[in-house]
């Protein structure tokens, strides 16, 4: 199935790293994609970062080459959503990371804590009772609720955390009222990758470690899959799940080998 693949889709927290150290075979996938000339999106559900934060952190390492436009976040998706729908200068309370804030203030938003006609929630390594009370009286107040992603748990060094959705299921809880979710599995993501590839849903592949999104995400748009059991799913998860994916690897070196010996 991998001779008809000419661009690549690829989640990165639980795939090219935890945390900040590089899982196996990050480097020779690299190598791979540009030797091949492969094009190719780093899409994440993590909001915390902007598309540079990543290009930093790739440089530290020791991957060159990568350019903001190579990478799409749930964080880009959700300004670009919240752009076709609210003018420059429309309120925003940010229940989230520095790099999700810089994203709004980019754009033209503001970031206020009282009167906000939306609240926009994220991954937040730093949240409190007080960030979901202030959130949660907001949204009681009529502001709209928006979700970057519904990630329920995030794979650090350590294991997996709480992730976005968790916080996001938190706020749900408490204010009564549903989020609309941006990230993966939603189609907003992977239109916006697609759009940067050129490319065409059946001659794209996703690597993915989370079947719920990445996987079941794909699948939805005819995109091909490939999940490498280095995050957040094990053996029985696997085993348990009615979604399938294409294929499924232990890790990246043996998806590299797949891809070298079909292209």
């Amino acid at each position: 199935m991998y001779e008809q693949i000419k661009a690549i889709i690829s989640d990165m927290d639980g795939v090219l790293w935890r945390g900040s150290h590089a899982l196996p075979g990050m480097h020779a996938l690299f190598a791979l994609l540009f030797q091949r000339d492969l094009d190719f999106v780093l899409a994440t559900n993590n909001s915390s970062r902007t598309a540079q934060d990543y290009v930093d952190k790739l440089a530290c390492m020791g991957v060159s080459g990568i350019q903001p436009q190579h990478i799409v976040t749930s964080g880009t998706a959700t300004v670009s959503y919240l752009q076709t729908r609210y003018a420059a200068g429309a309120r925003m309370h940010v229940v989230g990371g520095a790099g999700l804030k810089r994203m709004l203030t980019d754009a033209g938003f503001q970031l206020v804590d009282t009167c906000a006609e939306v609240v926009v929630c994220g991954i937040d390594f730093d949240l409190t009772y007080e960030k979901a009370r202030r959130a949660t009286l907001l949204i009681r107040a009529g502001a709209r609720f928006i979700g970057t992603n519904p990630d329920p748990s995030f794979p650090s060094p350590e294991g997996l955390v709480p992730g976005a959705g968790s916080i996001i299921s938190l706020i749900e809880a408490a204010s009564g009222q549903s989020a609309t979710i941006i990230g993966k599995p939603e189609r907003g993501m992977f239109d916006a990758a697609l759009r940067q590839l050129g490319a065409r849903p059946d001659e794209t592949l996703m690597i993915g470690d989370r079947i719920g999104t990445d996987i079941a995400g794909a699948k939805a748009l005819g995109i091909k899959t490939a999940l490498v059991m280095t995050g957040v799913e094990t053996v029985e998860s696997l085993q348990e799940s009615e979604m399938r994916p294409d294929m499924v690897f232990a890790g990246l070196p043996e998806l590299i080998g797949a891809l070298r010996n079909t292209h």
